[in-house]
């Protein structure tokens, strides 16, 4: 019989924090929730045994924030006092080149992930709160920190070095180093196991198309070119943020329009992308004024889609071969228009389009025909169980040292 690992998985956002409790062996979820408006009034979702409770609640910060979750789980289950908790997964965004796996988190490694929040300053920090006021509330429950990046930290020299100078890349340690890394990892391997494949052996493009957006390339399991760059906001369009623009883009608004620095990088991750192509960041309302003949919307989705088509062409070269292309997130595993678009487009690669499993059927499954020579899935990301898998994998590792 497989002896429980209950893990509590942390999500902390800026002004939110997700949270998770599951059986890192079984993989089955006891209790999900989130907090949401941290520094003002918020409110409180908690779902556990398929009933929602929902409640106001004000939070200073990711300390109190915590609390209200702990105070959920004990009125609603699983009271987290009465489990013997057997770690705290954290998702942290950028891990930098130090971190290429998930770690035990102790002093150092909270202090390697707060020199890197030049890196990502709407992230890290934000991550760090989540990992602080966890380690006070749990002192003596270990704490595993998983980094979106590490994922892609085998993308070959090729794939992650821009053509910069020496010192950008040496001294403020510019390259590319991607995001989503917890999705693409479990969705690619998810992806393989539903082919009947190896995933050491199987080439997967993963799509995570939600509010944030990115495309990866997985070679044999392993992340070999990715969209995102530096930063998140390279690459796709998403729902506020641009993805790629011509770099002179910056010093031309400053020269023509007075556009400071700081200006221009909010225009481009707070009002691009959809919201500044249509006036909507959500998709399902980009979707619905599209439909109703909205002509900024139809462009929205066009530009979209056009985006998303070159990336798996580009990727597929990489590659050498597809053998199949999965879609995830929100949209990507919600949104039929988007799938059948891309996909629409991609004969030149033998895919077929089944229109009828693309509009209905399981959360999980194909969305192309049988004779498709690349197979199309829809394949549900699940970063909350790849976390309390990692840190199976590494206190699991830690004791047979």
């Amino acid at each position: 019989m497989t002896t429980a690992r209950p893990v509590l998985v942390v999500n902390a956002g800026s002004s939110s924090l997700k949270y998770q409790v599951l059986d890192a062996a079984s993989g089955e979820t006891e209790a999900s929730g989130i907090v949401d408006r941290i520094g003002g009034a918020g409110h409180l979702k908690h779902t556990t045994g398929g009933t929602t409770h929902q409640q106001d609640v004000s939070c200073a910060d990711h300390a109190e924030a915590l609390e209200a979750a702990r105070s959920a789980l004990r009125e609603h289950g699983p009271d987290l006092g009465g489990i013997d908790l057997f770690a705290i997964g954290h998702r942290v965004v950028h891990g930098g080149p130090r971190f290429t796996e998930p770690v035990l988190v102790d002093d150092d490694v909270v202090a390697a992930i707060e020199e890197l929040v030049p890196l990502a300053p709407l992230h890290n920090p934000a991550n760090l709160e989540g990992i602080r006021s966890a380690r006070s509330s749990f002192p003596d429950v270990p704490q595993v920190a998983v980094f979106d990046t590490a994922f892609h930290q085998t993308l070959p020299a090729a794939a992650h070095t821009y053509a910069v100078p020496a010192a950008w890349r040496d001294e403020h340690r510019v390259r590319r180093y991607g995001f989503h890394g917890t999705s693409h990892r479990h969705v690619s391997r998810r992806t393989a196991e539903l082919l009947g494949r190896d995933p050491n052996e199987c080439n997967v493009i993963v799509l995570h198309l939600g509010n944030g957006a990115s495309a990866c390339a997985v070679l044999g399991g392993q992340s070999v070119d990715t969209s995102m760059g530096l930063s998140p906001l390279e690459g796709l369009v998403m729902g506020t943020r641009s993805g790629d623009v011509d770099p002179a883009l910056g010093a031309y608004l400053e020269r023509v329009a007075g556009l400071d620095p700081t200006a221009y990088d909010t225009a481009l991750n707070k009002e691009s992308g959809l919201k500044g192509l249509a006036g909507a960041s959500d998709m399902r309302e980009v979707e619905a004024r599209r439909e109703a003949g909205d002509a900024d919307a139809a462009l929205a989705v066009d530009v979209m889609v056009h985006r998303l088509r070159k990336y798996v062409g580009g990727y597929a070269v990489t590659l050498g071969r597809v053998d199949a292309i999965a879609f995830t997130g929100g949209i990507g595993e919600k949104s039929p228009l988007v799938r059948g678009l891309v996909l629409d487009g991609l004969g030149i690669l033998g895919v077929e389009l089944d229109r009828r499993a693309n509009e209905e059927g399981e959360p999980e499954r194909a969305v192309t025909t049988a004779s498709s020579r690349i197979p199309a899935w829809v394949v549900p990301t699940n970063e909350e169980l790849e976390i309390a898998r990692a840190c199976l994998a590494v206190l699991e590792g830690q004791r047979s040292r």
